[in-house]
């Protein structure tokens, strides 16, 4: 066996009404002034000023960053850094989807004042110290709770990481109760999202690819294939609300380890000019990058394929990662997304540019267990067109 790193979140709470231990938490180890960052779409549902009750009923003083947007600037999280700064922040929690988490981490290592952005964009160039950092997903999909990783959109429209393992928060507190409320496009997106990492990781071509992430992305794999489509279509299923949380998670900490590769890379692109969001991104990609990474990525996928679609077992070889490709495809369009990119206002003389963008997601597509190229990213395009 190959020597591996693993690594992940500290302390993970999970459980219906988990919400209400936030207090708590802050009090036993991180102190009473904390800074709650989030994003005006989550001000909307309630779930804030329920985080704000559960603070005030503990004490704990509470100065709220609500301006985060998808894919965030640099001016979002400079500007989340200057307040923590300003209220003298001894705590950060995020809450709300993946954008919100992201912002959190770097807002706790930022605020600290020794690290500057634009200097640790890349793998381990970010160093700490940072403050004390809390992470409350409301969506099923990133995983960002219990990953070393947060993504900024530099410029006008390229998307880089800061990928260090002292992102990873000190505790993730995970209550399936505040994604009953998301939409089913949301609720579809986030979880072909989830999925993806769970595929990417255990097929990663990356060194550290190890047993501790592959055996976690097929329990997550196990868990999300049968919950996915019940969630979309039953908002309030507790047992699939559940189980997507708890395999969204999962399926981050086997990325954090065992990095993803060609489907984050193509989908970067289509975020970052289109602003379409990540997960609908990886969705409208990733059943043309299976296809053409099932040359070299055979075995990979005729083993993963039955975790996820019990039925495919009962296929053999190429039918089987024919089946895994087609039955993810059908899932997409299950749950109602949109499965092209015209359909998106794509237009084809976009299409060169967006391959020659998703080339420089060199950090990504170093991890995929087939090289791929320009020429092989416009095919891709092409075929998702």
């Amino acid at each position: 066996m190959q020597p591996f790193l693993f690594n992940t979140t500290r302390s993970i709470q999970f459980g219906a009404g988990a919400l209400l231990k936030l207090g708590d938490l802050v009090l036993a180890a991180f102190g009473r002034n904390v800074l709650l960052i989030t994003d005006p779409g989550m001000m909307k549902t309630g779930i804030v000023d329920r985080a704000l009750d559960v603070f005030k009923a503990a004490g704990i003083e509470v100065s709220l960053f609500a301006d985060v947007v998808a894919d965030p600037p640099e001016v979002v999280i400079e500007a989340a850094t200057r307040l923590a700064r300003e209220a003298a922040a001894d705590c950060i929690v995020g809450l709300g989807g993946g954008s919100s988490l992201d912002v959190a981490k770097l807002v706790a290592l930022l605020a600290m004042g020794r690290e500057d952005l634009k200097e640790i964009y890349g793998v381990g160039k970010a160093k700490g110290p940072r403050l004390p950092l809390i992470l409350v997903p409301t969506t099923a999909g990133t995983g960002s709770e219990v990953t070393p990783i947060a993504i900024v959109t530099t410029g006008t429209a390229e998307k880089m990481g800061v990928v260090s393992f002292v992102l990873l928060p000190d505790v993730a507190l995970l209550d399936p109760e505040l994604t009953y409320g998301l939409p089913p496009h949301v609720t579809a997106a986030t979880g072909l999202d989830a999925m993806v990492h769970a595929i990417e990781a255990f097929a990663s071509a990356n060194a550290n690819n190890n047993p501790v992430s592959r055996g976690l992305a097929i329990q997550a794999l196990q868990l999300m294939g049968p919950a996915l489509l019940t969630a979309v279509k039953d908002g309030a299923n507790a047992e699939a609300r559940a189980d997507m949380l708890l395999g969204s998670m999962l399926a981050g900490q086997a990325f954090a380890n065992s990095p993803v590769a060609a489907v984050h890379a193509l989908a970067y692109p289509l975020g970052g000019h289109f602003h379409i969001p990540h997960g609908l991104s990886n969705a409208l990609v990733l059943p043309h990058v299976l296809r053409f990474n099932a040359v070299t990525a055979h075995d990979v996928y005729v083993d993963l394929a039955p975790h996820a679609f019990p039925a495919l077992g009962n296929l053999q070889g190429q039918a089987r990662v024919a089946g895994f490709c087609d039955a993810l495809a059908q899932l997409s369009i299950d749950c109602g997304l949109p499965q092209r990119l015209r359909d998106l206002g794509i237009t084809q003389e976009w299409l060169p540019k967006l391959a020659k963008d998703a080339m420089n997601q060199t950090r990504l597509l170093v991890n995929n267990p087939r090289p791929l190229t320009e020429a092989d990213a416009l095919a891709i395009y092409r075929a998702a067109y």
